[in-house]
């Protein structure tokens, strides 16, 4: 959401004392701020918020007239942005035992390890459905800052019950992960709201119509969501180095000289489908393809045995050898990438012209492959992974893992619905070839 959030305007009290937060976020570059994911805010000393710190510890909070009154502080860190989190927080502060009053659970499990654990009293009041209370998602108010960095889905307030995390997830048979329940079942209550569900629109889907506003900044839809998980840049690979930004839900990347970017999945069997538009550069050596290394001294993914690139100046690369290919590339231009691990073979295209005649669809015979690329159960890390880099410059790019934007741009193809890869699966600016899929956990299992 970055400088983005959404408020709501609280006309009347609903239940202080019984409540359930839950929501699923996914965070961006790892900042070390303070990042607000909820807040029940009446002024600068008196609110209940979710948020979090510096510490990247995740921490419930209450504070009254500027005394603390409730404070849950886990030892666990968050630093994780390349997962969606499932955070609920389930208030009752008329039961008796003082560690009953407040319960937090992480993707189904409850949370017991705390720095800081201070309960709040018997029947305690808090600022969550009071009417002189403003809801806000993704910030702090009154002062605008604390802004939270990431992705937000499927937020509920519900006004009345304290509710067990198997409302609204469950833990899949198969993998034994936590996966989320897009139709939770439960009594709204009176300021009970259900937002972010399927778009990014603040828009209530339960039957009160408690309706937020966009409050600034601009909420960008994405694909990328807790049932379909799709690839985005990784800013915990090695492979980075230097000086890097990440932005737009790391599907943004700017980087100084020698930096590369990597993305945070990997790709193992199958046909996949990625577009990468370059937003800037200085020079004439950005690289782009595949890489069979997660974390590599070797910035330029062109330079190891399993990368494979094409290169801004026209040719292609692997393991520090280049050729000529096809046409040079500049900002404002859009490098698709075809990657057939059925077949072993890697196709680019520009602004949706293949390249050396490319033909991702010839299988085998691998028309006008730019490479044909080891299988990737030889490369060091048992996978290939979308890659980038900046050899001589500067530079910005922005990723199409299926989001169907470029940043904040959406695609302006087929009039502005972009074009789906196999299984529906993802937008992009250019149709891809058929059989091929966006990089998503659907994608990979297709």
């Amino acid at each position: 959401m970055a400088n983005s959030y959404l408020t709501r305007t609280v006309s009347s009290t609903g239940n202080r004392r019984t409540f359930t937060i839950s929501t699923w976020f996914k965070r961006s570059g790892i900042t070390g701020a303070n990042q607000k994911i909820f807040e029940a805010v009446v002024d600068g000393s008196s609110y209940s918020d979710l948020r979090l710190k510096t510490t990247e510890a995740l921490q419930f909070y209450t504070e009254q007239a500027g005394i603390s009154k409730i404070s849950l502080v886990t030892n666990r860190l968050f630093r994780d942005p390349n997962a969606f989190y499932h955070v609920v927080i389930a208030v009752d502060t008329t039961q008796g035992t003082a560690s009953d009053r407040v319960k937090m659970y992480i993707n189904g499990v409850q949370e017991t390890s705390f720095s800081t654990a201070t309960y709040p009293d018997q029947n305690y009041d808090t600022y969550v459905n009071y009417s002189s209370a403003t809801n806000v998602i993704g910030r702090r108010n009154p002062y605008s800052d604390f802004y939270f960095d990431g992705l937000m889905s499927h937020f509920h307030l519900v006004d009345g019950t304290a509710l067990a995390p198997t409302v609204f997830g469950s833990t899949d048979s198969d993998t034994g992960e936590w996966k989320i329940n897009t139709s939770p079942s439960y009594t709204v209550g009176t300021n009970g709201f259900f937002i972010l569900k399927d778009t990014n629109s603040g828009t209530d889907q339960s039957a009160n119509s408690n309706n937020f506003t966009v409050g600034g900044g601009t909420l960008t839809k994405t694909e990328d969501c807790p049932s379909n998980v799709f690839a985005t840049l990784n800013p915990l690979s090695t492979m980075i180095g230097g000086s890097y930004t990440f932005t737009n839900g790391n599907t943004t990347s700017e980087q100084d000289i020698s930096r590369g970017a990597i993305s945070n999945l990997g790709m193992t069997s199958g046909k996949f489908y990625a577009e990468a538009k370059f937003i800037s550069t200085s020079g004439t050596n950005c690289v782009i393809g595949i890489c069979g290394i997660n974390n590599t001294s070797n910035q330029n993914p062109g330079l190891v045995a399993s990368g494979y690139i094409y290169d801004q100046d026209g040719t292609k690369g692997n393991n520090d050898s280049n050729s000529s290919f096809g046409d040079t590339y500049t900002t404002g231009d859009i490098i698709g990438i075809a990657v057939d691990l059925d077949n072993n073979k890697i196709y680019f295209s520009k602004n949706g012209v293949w390249q050396n005649s490319g033909v991702p669809t010839s299988g085998s015979t691998g028309t006008g492959a730019a490479y044909t690329i080891s299988a990737a159960s030889s490369t060091p890390d048992g996978a290939y992974f979308f890659a980038w880099s900046d050899i001589h410059s500067t530079a910005k790019a922005s990723w199409n893992f299926g989001n169907g934007y470029f940043g904040t741009t959406a695609v302006s193809s087929n009039s502005g619905n972009g074009y789906s890869a196999t299984g529906s699966l993802g937008i992009f600016q250019y149709q891809p070839p058929t059989s091929y899929t966006a990089l998503c956990t659907k994608g990979l299992n297709l």
